[in-house]
Parts: C-alpha cells; sequence; structure tokens
C-alpha cells in the first residue's frame, strides 16, 4: 500500500486500522479469532499501523474484559518487526464519563501496563490520548523524552490538542503525529494544517468516515440498539439528519462512480491527496470494509480535484456531528 510519513520519518500505510470498535463503542466485543484473522488480513492487505489504546476495553459475554491491547498485540505478534504499534495512556473511563489522568507516576504505571498487554518492549507511537488540564503538557512532553531514552517509546503524539498545547508540548520533545477528530463532516481540524507544516508533525485522522455515515450504508430506518452502541445517540444517525446530509452523500456516490470505488474510499483519498503527511485510521469488524477502505490509497486525487471538494463542501448544509466523548474537568 502506498505510504504516508508522520513526523519526520515514521512511515506508514496511507490507510491504517483504528482498533477500537473491535472491543469498544459498538456493542459488545467481536470474537477474539474473529479479529485476530482480521488483523492477521489487515497485514497481507498492506496496512502497517494500527491503533489501540489502554481504555478502549468493552465486557466479554462471559462478563470477562475484553483488552484492545492485549487482542492487537496478540493477533500482531507473528509480524512486529514489520507493523507500527499505536497506542494512548491519561484517560480512565469512569461512571459519568472519560476523566484525564496524565500524571508522571500514572502515565509510568500506563507504559507499563501497555507494554504487557501488547506483549512487546517497545510502542513505536505514545498518545496522550487527551490533554489534562492540571498537568502541564511540559511536564508530559519530558517523560515522554525520559520513555524515548529508555527505548520503551520510538516517536509520541497528542490526541485532541489545540495549537498552543502542540507548539509547547514539540518544544520539550518533538512530536511525530496529532491524532484529531477529521472527516468531510468535521473540518476544524484544518485550523491546524500550517502548523503542522511548519513543525513537520503528521496528523491521523479518527473518526474520518463520520463514525461510518459516509459509507452510505445506513439508512434513515437503520437502528442501533445494541447495548454499548455510541451510535445509538450520534445526531448524524437520527431519521432527520439523513435527509440533512444528502448532498453530501449524493456527491461522495457522484464521484465514487466515476472513480471506480465507493464514497467511503473516496471521502479517505480525500484526506489523503490533500498532504502526504495525513492517515486516516478507519476502524471495522468487516473484511470487505477492510478491502474497501485499504483501495483509498490506490485512488488518484489532484489538487484541483480535492479543492473542487472542498469548495462543494464549505457550501453544503450538514447535520451535527458526534464531536467525542465529555472529558472531566
Amino acid at each position: 500500500m502506498k505510504k504516508q510519513i508522520l513526523g519526520r520519518k515514521l512511515e506508514v500505510s496511507a490507510v491504517s486500522l483504528g482498533c477500537m470498535g473491535m472491543t469498544h463503542a459498538y456493542g459488545a466485543p467481536s470474537g477474539v479469532k474473529e479479529m485476530t484473522q482480521l488483523i492477521e488480513q489487515a497485514v497481507d492487505i498492506g496496512y502497517t499501523m494500527f491503533d489501540t489504546a489502554e481504555c478502549y476495553t468493552g465486557t466479554n459475554p462471559d462478563g470477562s474484559t475484553a483488552y484492545n491491547e492485549e487482542l492487537v498485540g496478540n493477533a500482531l505478534k507473528p509480524h512486529r518487526n514489520k507493523v507500527i504499534i499505536a497506542t494512548k495512556f491519561g484517560v480512565r473511563i469512569t461512571a459519568s464519563g472519560l476523566e484525564a489522568d496524565s500524571r508522571p507516576s500514572t502515565i509510568r504505571q500506563s507504559i507499563e501496563g501497555s507494554l504487557k498487554r501488547l506483549g512487546t518492549d517497545y510502542i513505536d507511537l505514545y498518545y496522550q490520548h487527551r490533554v489534562d488540564p492540571n498537568v502541564p503538557v511540559d511536564e508530559v512532553a519530558g517523560v515522554m523524552q525520559e520513555l524515548m531514552n529508555e527505548g520503551k517509546i520510538i516517536n509520541w503524539g497528542i490526541s485532541q490538542a489545540d495549537i498552543d498545547i502542540i507548539r509547547r508540548a514539540h518544544a520539550v520533545c518533538p512530536l511525530s503525529a496529532v491524532q484529531n477528530r477529521y472527516s468531510m463532516m468535521y473540518r476544524d481540524t484544518e485550523v491546524l494544517f500550517s502548523v503542522l507544516e511548519e513543525l513537520n508533525i503528521g496528523l491521523v485522522a479518527f473518526s474520518p468516515l463520520a463514525n461510518g455515515l459516509l459509507t452510505d450504508a445506513y439508512k434513515k430506518g437503520t437502528v442501533f440498539n445494541e447495548s454499548g452502541d455510541y451510535r445509538s445517540f450520534m445526531p448524524q444517525f437520527k431519521p432527520e439528519a439523513y435527509d440533512a446530509n444528502r448532498e453530501l452523500l449524493d456527491m461522495l456516490n457522484h464521484i465514487a462512480v466515476e472513480k471506480n470505488a465507493t464514497p467511503a474510499a473516496v471521502s479517505l483519498a480525500w484526506m489523503i491527496c490533500k498532504n502526504p503527511w495525513i492517515v486516516p485510521i478507519p476502524g471495522t469488524r468487516k473484511l470487505t470494509r477492510l478491502e474497501e477502505n485499504a483501495n483509498a490509497a490506490n485512488i488518484e486525487l489532484t489538487q484541483d480535484d480535492v479543492k473542487q471538494m472542498d469548495d462543494l463542501l464549505n457550501q453544503m448544509n450538514m447535520s451535527e456531528i458526534f464531536g467525542g466523548m465529555h472529558v472531566n474537568r
């Protein structure tokens, strides 16, 4: 698969795999055997970066905890020398939502736990999952430099960071990537582009398909009634949202026909072709979607094509979109 570059030297597949949904946020976890096979198939297809986090957990039918890091680490063990494992620290799940905790002592506990669950002695890309308002990012960056010096991490990044946080962190220990929400329906992240370009930092785009809406696989009558499926309360999946987003989906379908592709692949290609340092990480539990998303790396869009699409997006009315889980302050 075509490659993109994060930071100065981290080469990854242009489309990489977000593994969260295999155990977390999209209903009950899938079977370990089934998801292990899917990750193996992803490696065969050409995916080289796999994204997980210490807090991506779910509850198995027998009541045990499904640890995403364990699933990913075990599946990738035979391929460890040719894949990039990205995981995250700094967030814990509480009864009232997500709570940020990036105290140095917590980070030290987190890295050891992640290394054990992943079954590896180093992490290729280690993210601060959310900015902690109680711990200066300069202090967090200092711990990252220590972990690099110890050989426990190779690169680091921050998720959901603004320009000030990025600059402060990068000044202490250079960032390789910022992971923010980014899609045709959520383009606020574009305000960071000039700074990312200036500092040579890559963008890893999570929810690049707007939690699946941009696949155009769901219809107005679709109901997400499985316990733990976050799509059940996302505004882009409300019945009235399908009408509001019809112009966007029609545009994607029109271009998909021209490119002999799917709406999902076109929407991923749009960001890949925008900059060589943008890498989407769509998630899936299905081989067909895995293959479909990978095909985005084969779609050629010129800068004029991308600009025309941007111009159309700028004029479109769209529904509201889910903007991320609340972090307690």
